[in-house]
């Protein structure tokens, strides 16, 4: 069975900004965040579970980007797999301070 690739980007707030939710059991493979200020910003990302959406489950917390530098969050072979209604997100600590790149395949043979 083909796998089906997706993309998409995001401009991350200083509120919890909507990067992807699956719908089907999903896998991140590619996760990156640009800041795009004069400044260096705080970053969060995580996931909400689809049952409880105040359970988040942190893939970095306050971590500091430099100005106009990147941090890939998944890389390098590795996957986050996301299940039907699992929502993944991040957070700025600065309005509109990172632009987001996510691959993902999308309904993971089961």
């Amino acid at each position: 069975m083909a796998q089906d690739f997706e993309s998409n980007g995001a401009r991350i707030t200083n509120s919890a900004t909507t990067i992807v939710t699956a719908d089907s059991d999903d896998a991140i493979v590619g996760l990156r965040f640009a800041n795009i200020l004069t400044t260096t910003d705080t970053l969060d990302v995580f996931i909400t579970d689809a049952g409880d959406s105040n359970n988040a489950r942190y893939l970095i917390k306050g971590v500091s980007v430099p100005a106009s530098s990147s941090i890939e969050v998944v890389q390098g072979g590795s996957k986050i797999v996301m299940q039907n209604g699992d929502v993944l997100k991040a957070q700025s600590g600065t309005a509109n301070g990172f632009d987001c790149w996510v691959s993902r395949v999308d309904a993971i043979s089961e």
